[in-house]
């Protein structure tokens, strides 16, 4: 099973499971993991708020889970997911949407 830091929590790298692009990285404490694999839909720890978040439950985008998986350390996730909308809350497809170009952020050029 997976092993949580001094925290309770560990990182949570979220992928699309069709085009495998990096969509974001969240945290995961054993709530939110265990409500995850209960519903099949993706949950988080805010640490802002200090609770349980479940993706897309103001906006409606939910990170539907195909397959999740587990690094050689015990210590980190890949949650293959399918979107339904934009991850970001910008609105972009993916948090990771700029580029660190000399010393600015340009826009990813797709």
């Amino acid at each position: 099973m997976p092993k949580f830091d001094d925290k309770g929590l560990l990182s949570a790298v979220v992928v699309n499971h069709a085009t495998r692009a990096v969509l974001m990285v969240a945290f995961m404490d054993a709530e939110a993991l265990e409500a995850t694999r209960a519903t099949g839909v993706a949950h988080f720890h805010s640490r802002s708020r200090g609770k349980l978040w479940k993706k897309g439950e103001t906006s409606g985008h939910i990170l539907k889970v195909e397959e999740m998986l587990v690094d050689c350390d015990q210590d980190a996730l890949v949650l293959s997911c399918t979107p339904a909308g934009p991850t970001c809350h910008t609105g972009a497809e993916s948090c990771f949407y700029r580029v660190l170009e000399d010393d600015a952020l340009q826009p990813v050029k797709t």
